[in-house]
């Protein structure tokens, strides 16, 4: 089955407001996004570059926003032209921003600040605050001293919107541990948080005793996550470890006696007290190994993806139901490409249970459901595959022996040979729903790209972009900035309003 016609975007606008469509917001909302998609992905629409510029620091891009200078300069890619929403004075490398989470206000919650209801960065310096900027002016909101312990460095979102984690630097030797006095080595600390209002949920302390020679642990929906070298990954709750190890309660901005020190709980010099220490072995939830310690769990019903922990196994993925570790039926999934970059898979971000798996010349998007005749087990099937333009450059070629004879032998290109049209991004746009590819060829010593929309429910072509500028392989970065820029000039001049006046 195809898609299903639709009306046109005057008869939609018209009816719209004629007031034929249902008062809801959703419902509104959702018309607006589908007009807007038919005027993005029409063939008259034309997109063009409107703006460049260049930087030394990385590039970090959040709706509609550009962040340079370490997140200290802010641009607005919202206007027809992008424009300074502000730059915050200089400061010193101990104070540079290390990394930053947007967040957005929740819908229908009460908050104690009219600030609160705007977008705020959350952001992490480099000697241990964290910081609360206003999205809009850089204004600094709000301040917490983390500690003085350890070296904080990573943000990540525990559950979206909600909870963050701010995770350390890793230990790799016995000394920090000794000039704090704990007997066994403390290989990181992952401080939680609750956002606006901003409240302690605590700092957990991974330590070896405990949990080994781990490489890396982070939390995720409530889960600890423990990964070591040997390829093994091991889940927990962390709500049972709250439960059950934290020392004290801890609420920001008031008073502590910890350790024979007095102090303001987030301010300096005191900063945060490590209150989670686990001392005792833990309820393991889940354990699976895994090559590189790739691990994913997605679906409907829950199944997750690894790859079996073997070096020649790179590059197959097997899907399993994580109730029991039963394999899916067709769950050994292989792109079967000779190429120098690994394809890689994932649970598709639009909560449909799908899964897409890209590589250098084609993007399989499948699909997990029951099998009909035991609905316990599941399968996987292709919904839909989306081909790079290719031609057929297998050649033979004759050479020519010391003997004097001729051999003609046959080989094959790489998959993602650089003169091949090759899959490098695959992106999904959930507002308008549709999967957002950019494919590269290299010509001469310059590299073409082109963006493409496909719809995400078929996988149908519906407009392809072409990118004058030269795509250089070694900087993706500047390749994704191009591509919002390209899309955010659009968004600007067919801007669709929340109401019924016609855009």
């Amino acid at each position: 089955m195809g898609p299903t016609p639709k009306a046109n975007v005057c008869r939609r606008l018209s009816l719209r407001a004629l007031g034929f469509f249902a008062r809801d917001a959703g419902v509104v909302q959702r018309t607006n996004l589908g007009i807007l998609r038919e005027l993005v992905c029409q063939e008259s629409t034309k997109f063009k570059n409107v703006w460049t510029t260049h930087s030394k620091s990385p590039i970090a891009y959040e709706r509609g926003r550009i962040y340079f200078d370490n997140y200290r300069c802010c641009i607005s890619s919202i206007a027809s032209e992008p424009r300074k929403l502000y730059e915050m004075t200089k400061c010193s490398k101990s104070e540079k921003i290390e990394d930053a989470l947007l967040w957005e206000c929740p819908v229908g919650e009460i908050l104690p600040d009219p600030s609160d209801y705007k977008s705020s960065l959350i952001a992490l310096t480099a000697h241990n605050w964290l910081l609360r900027i206003s999205a809009t002016t850089g204004e600094i909101l709000e301040k917490i001293y983390l500690a003085s312990y350890c070296k904080f460095r990573y943000l990540s979102w525990d559950t979206p919107q909600e909870v963050i984690v701010v995770k350390s630097a890793q230990n790799k030797g016995p000394a920090l541990a000794q000039q704090a006095g704990i007997q066994q080595p403390v290989l990181l600390y992952l401080a939680v948080f609750q956002v606006l209002p901003f409240s302690l949920v605590g700092i957990l302390e991974i330590n070896k005793k405990i949990f080994g020679n781990i490489t890396d642990a982070t939390l995720s929906h409530g889960i600890l996550i423990v990964m070591y070298s040997s390829g093994l990954v091991r889940l927990y709750s962390f709500q049972v470890i709250i439960e059950q190890f934290m020392q004290q309660k801890l609420d920001l901005g008031c008073a502590c006696r910890w350790g024979g020190t007095t102090g303001t709980v987030g301010e300096a010099p005191f900063g945060i007290p490590c209150n989670i220490k686990i001392t005792d072995p833990l309820p393991l939830l889940f354990e699976v190994s895994s090559l590189e310690n790739a691990f994913q769990i997605g679906g409907h019903p829950w199944h997750y993806i690894i790859t079996p922990n073997k070096k020649k196994q790179k590059g197959i993925f097997h899907i399993c139901a994580l109730k029991d570790n039963t394999l899916a039926k067709n769950g050994i999934q292989e792109m079967e490409c000779c190429s120098l970059e690994s394809d890689w898979i994932y649970f598709h971000p639009d909560a449909s249970g799908r899964i897409i798996h890209v590589g250098p010349n084609q993007i399989k998007v499948l699909k997990l459901s029951e099998m009909k005749n035991n609905s316990s087990q599941h399968q996987i099937s292709e919904d839909f595959v989306i081909f790079a333009n290719r031609e057929d450059r297998n050649e033979n070629l004759f050479t020519v022996t010391a003997s004097g004879r001729v051999v003609k032998r046959s080989f094959s290109l790489l998959d993602d040979d650089p003169e091949q049209e090759t899959f490098k991004i695959v992106d999904y746009e959930d507002e308008l729903d549709l999967l957002s590819v950019v494919a590269v060829t290299q010509i001469d010593a310059e590299g073409k790209a082109h963006l493409d929309f496909h719809c995400n429910e078929y996988g149908t072509l519906l407009k392809s972009i072409p990118l004058v500028e030269s795509w250089d392989v070694v900087s993706i970065t500047h390749a994704i900035l191009s591509c919002f820029l390209y899309r955010c000039h659009l968004l600007e001049h067919v801007h669709v309003s929340p109401d019924s006046s016609v855009p």
